[in-house]
């Protein structure tokens, strides 16, 4: 039972670095605000959420993995919104998705 949750949580981990590695490259490649954004944000979403699944596996029902469960809660509900409010930001400055106005 060890080796399945162990290999379950490798896995966990190992696909939410991924995630956030082809995330950070995404970040860097794109060339509007807004696609940046979308990269950013949505890798950012799933590599965190699947990185802190794993961890939560490896720490079992303990109090530790209460605190994880709570970080993780808090990412998903904080993460989008965040996201939402800096490309509300960008749009209510006069950057416009598609035109290309921002700067490179």
């Amino acid at each position: 039972m060890t080796l399945i949750l162990d290999l379950a949580s490798w896995i966990l981990l190992v696909g939410g670095g991924a995630f956030l590695l082809i995330g950070g490259l995404g970040a860097l490649r794109f060339q509007t605000l807004y696609a940046r954004m979308h990269a950013a944000s949505l890798t950012d979403s799933i590599g965190t959420l699947l990185v802190l699944l794993g961890i939560l596996l490896q720490a079992g029902w303990t109090l530790a993995g209460a605190k994880i469960a709570a970080i993780l809660i808090f990412m998903m509900l904080t993460g989008p919104t965040a996201s939402y409010a800096l490309a509300n930001a960008a749009y209510l400055s006069g950057i416009r998705p598609g035109t290309g106005d921002e700067e490179p």
